[in-house]
């Protein structure tokens, strides 16, 4: 399987890239033909920073943050996005001001909280919503929902991958989506094409990788 994987990378700086993996993959809501392994964005140092510095790049002169909401391990990238959002220059409208970077947690219910010492960062307050990934919107959309009620002003949304970035209300400034992908598809459990044509699963994706079948 990984032998098949190929690399995908951002047209205007190659050293944001993410591995794709193609093959039989489920996930506990949806199926799909490729796995994106995203954790070097997520973990090598270097490369969030690039990465932070294009996510910033729709916020620098327009829109005042108070709190980066990270989700999907996104919190390396969070710091360094606070951090561009914060250097001086004329045209960085946050320069000199304070941004929190939080996570939210998860209840027995999967529903994402947040503790009532963070509470006071998110209320009233200019919230940038950064995520790994946004396939089926579940995930998404339940961070949305999360915000809403602890009264979060939503400013912006960011992602690394987007798979379908016209289907979404809210704008969402991703690096890759999947028209980066040939072929990409994503498929309900019921209606999943390989399943169909019997094929076994190849792995099932879990929150910080895969498990081989």
């Amino acid at each position: 399987m990984e032998d098949r994987a190929f690399t995908v990378s951002l047209d205007k700086n190659p050293v944001i890239s993410m591995k794709v993996i193609p093959g039989h993959f489920t996930t506990s809501h949806f199926h799909t033909n490729y796995y994106l392994d995203l954790d070097n964005l997520k973990t090598n140092a270097s490369v969030a920073r690039d990465v932070a510095e294009e996510l910033a790049l729709p916020y620098l002169s327009s829109t005042l943050v108070d709190t980066i909401v990270c989700i999907e391990g996104t919190e390396v990238i969070g710091a360094y996005l606070a951090d561009e959002l914060l250097r001086e220059g004329t045209s960085v409208v946050n320069s000199g001001r304070d941004i929190h970077v939080v996570t939210p947690r998860s209840n027995v219910n999967r529903q994402f909280i947040f503790h009532h010492n963070i509470q006071k960062v998110i209320y009233n307050k200019n919230i940038i919503l950064l995520v790994s990934s946004i396939s089926s919107g579940i995930t998404f959309n339940s961070a949305l929902e999360c915000l809403s009620y602890y009264g979060g002003k939503l400013v912006g949304v960011s992602a690394l991958f987007n798979a379908y970035p016209d289907m979404h209300e809210q704008e969402v400034h991703s690096l890759f989506t999947s028209k980066d992908i040939p072929g990409y598809q994503l498929y309900s459990p019921g209606e999943c094409a390989m399943c169909k044509e019997g094929r076994k699963l190849d792995a099932i994706i879990v929150h910080d990788g895969y498990i081989r079948m």
